[in-house]
């Protein structure tokens, strides 16, 4: 088999999830590959890639909540530590979640689908609160 790959480009309009699940399917499925595996990598350093449940929105709500508690702002006293702050209060933020979370996933594919769970999902974990243009790399070996 020869290696597949693309770009997908995702932009943001601030912190929260965006789920790319359909369009690594799409790519899956247009390689016609029956077996392999599927790799993305978001090329940035302030967002983030994971798998998490699709079905119910409150557990991305929830998600986006929990790291916003655990890494606020760089204006927050709980983060006066920080030094490097030259992008705003939301960037070093932004790279402590992004330093914790997958930048890189793999997911087999199997019978010419993605292996994924019934309510799994494929998503770009923005951090930023500006828009961004994000882009992931999708490699099918």
């Amino acid at each position: 088999m020869v290696a597949k790959q693309t770009r997908l480009t995702i932009e943001t309009r601030g912190p929260g999830l965006y789920e790319i699940t359909d369009a690594a399917v799409h790519f899956v499925r247009e390689a016609l590959v029956d077996t392999g595996l599927l790799t993305l990598f978001v090329r940035h350093t302030s967002c983030s890639l994971l798998i998490q449940e699709n079905a119910d929105p409150d557990v991305q709500r929830d998600l986006s909540a929990f790291f916003a508690r655990l890494v606020p702002p760089a204006d927050d006293p709980a983060m006066a530590y920080l030094t490097h702050r030259a992008e705003g209060p939301d960037d070093m933020p932004a790279h402590i979640k992004a330093a914790v979370l997958p930048v890189s996933l793999a997911i087999p594919v199997s019978g010419g689908r993605l292996a994924l769970g019934t309510w799994q999902g494929i998503y770009l974990f923005e951090h930023r609160t500006s828009p961004h243009r994000r882009e992931v790399v999708l490699h099918l070996a």
